[in-house]
C-alpha cells in the first residue's frame, strides 16, 4: 500500500510540475500598460508574455491630455507612456513614482541623445521609449524641394500649393509651427506672440483650403490624397516606406524634438513586472521588433544603427533617424495657462472660412 501511495504521489508531482510548466513559465501575474494607439508591436507583447509568464493588458489613449484626465479620475496602470511635457506634469503632481535604478539593466544600451532631457534631467522617473521630431512630409513630384527647404514651415502658406495640404489637428503642434516660423519659442507664454501665431494659422485657413485631420493624414499622404503636411518623423518614415515619392524635412528655424518615455504610476500594483517590461522592451531584440513595427526611432543605439544600415528596414529612409537636435529645436514644457489660451485660439482658427 505504501509503495502504491508513493507511486501515486510521484505521478501527482510529475503532473504538477508539467502543469506549472505548460510549455512556458509559471504565471507571474499581470501588467497594465497605458500608451498611445498603435504604438507597440503585438509580437513584442506576445514574446514578453511567453518569456515571463506575465499577462499584459494594453489600454490606449488618443492624446496626452485624455490620458491625464483618465488618471485624475482614479484609473491606475502600472506603466504609462506619455510625451515629455506630460511627464513633466505627472512628476510635478506626484502621479508617478521615482525609479529604482538598481532594477534597470539597459541604461548602457540607450541612445545618449534621448537621456537626461529637460523634463526629467537625471531620468529619475522615466526611461525613453521612442523619440523623434516634427517636420514636413511632402510629395517630391508635386512640391518643390527648394520651396520646402528655403521656406520651412511657411511653405504651408504658399498659395501655389492651395488645396494640397493637411493641417494636423493638434493644438500644440499647430502653434509650434507658427511660433517657430515667426522666430518665437514654442514654449512662449507671451500673449502678443501667441496672438501673432494665431494670425499665422488663420492665414492658412483663409488661403490654403487645408484639411484638418489627425492620423488620417498618414494614409492620405502615403496614397497621394494630399501632397504635404506636418508629420511626426516616425509616421513620415512609414509614409516614405510606402511611397517612394515622399520626402521629409525638419525646418531649420526649429521644431519639436520629442521623447516619449515609460513611467510607473505612483499606485502601480505590479511594480516588479513593470521593471521587467522596461528592461525587455528596451533590449535589442524587442526594440528591433517594436521599432520595425511602429516606425518610430528606437531608443536602443544598436537598433538605430542596424535599421538604417545596408539591408536594414529603414535603409535610405530620411525620416527614420531625424537630424540631431539643433539650438532652434525645443522640447515642449507643461503650461496649463498657455494651453487654455491656445485651445480657445485654435477653435477660432478652425472656424475661419
Amino acid at each position: 500500500m505504501k509503495k502504491l501511495l508513493s507511486v501515486v504521489m510521484c505521478i501527482f508531482l510529475v503532473l504538477g510540475v508539467a502543469g506549472c510548466q505548460g510549455g512556458g513559465k509559471k504565471e507571474k501575474g499581470n501588467l497594465y500598460i497605458f500608451l498611445p494607439g498603435e504604438y507597440i508591436s503585438d509580437e513584442a507583447i506576445s514574446q514578453f508574455e511567453k518569456k515571463t509568464g506575465i499577462t499584459v493588458s494594453i489600454t490606449t489613449f488618443e492624446s496626452n491630455e485624455s490620458m491625464y484626465t483618465k488618471l485624475l479620475g482614479g484609473t491606475v496602470y502600472d506603466i504609462i507612456i506619455p510625451s515629455d511635457y506630460m511627464i513633466e506634469r505627472l512628476i510635478s503632481e506626484k502621479l508617478v513614482q521615482p525609479l529604482d535604478k538598481s532594477k534597470i539593466t539597459i541604461m548602457d544600451e540607450i541612445y545618449p541623445e534621448v537621456l537626461n532631457m529637460s523634463f526629467d534631467p537625471n531620468n529619475d522617473y522615466s526611461i525613453p521609449y521612442f523619440w523623434g521630431n516634427a517636420g514636413i512630409c511632402y510629395d517630391t513630384t508635386l512640391i518643390d524641394q527648394a520651396d520646402v527647404e528655403s521656406q520651412g514651415w511657411a511653405v504651408l502658406q504658399n498659395t501655389k500649393y492651395k488645396g494640397m495640404i493637411y493641417m494636423y489637428d493638434s493644438i500644440r503642434d499647430a502653434f509650434m509651427m507658427a511660433e517657430k516660423s515667426l522666430g518665437y519659442s514654442m514654449n512662449t507664454a507671451d500673449e502678443t506672440e501667441l496672438n501673432n501665431a494665431c494670425d499665422w494659422l488663420i492665414q492658412i485657413a483663409k488661403t490654403m483650403d487645408p484639411a484638418y485631420v489627425t492620423d488620417e493624414a498618414i494614409d492620405g499622404l502615403a496614397t497621394g490624397e494630399k501632397a504635404m503636411g506636418m508629420m511626426y518623423s516616425g509616421d513620415a518614415a512609414y509614409i516614405i516606406s510606402e511611397n517612394e515619392n515622399m520626402a521629409y524635412w525638419a525646418p531649420t528655424e526649429g521644431t519639436n524634438y520629442f521623447v516619449d518615455a515609460m513611467v510607473i504610476h505612483k499606485d502601480a500594483e505590479n511594480v516588479d513586472n513593470a521593471y521587467e517590461f522596461i528592461n525587455y522592451i528596451t533590449g535589442y531584440d524587442a526594440a528591433y521588433e517594436n521599432s520595425t513595427f511602429v516606425g518610430y526611432s528606437s531608443v536602443n543605439q544598436d537598433v538605430l544603427n542596424d535599421l538604417v544600415a545596408a539591408g536594414g528596414e529603414f535603409e535610405g529612409n530620411g525620416a527614420y533617424i531625424p537630424r540631431p537636435q539643433t539650438a532652434n529645436d525645443e522640447v515642449f514644457h507643461s503650461d496649463a495657462d498657455v494651453l487654455k489660451m491656445i485651445s480657445e485660439m485654435w477653435v477660432k482658427v478652425k472656424n475661419t472660412k
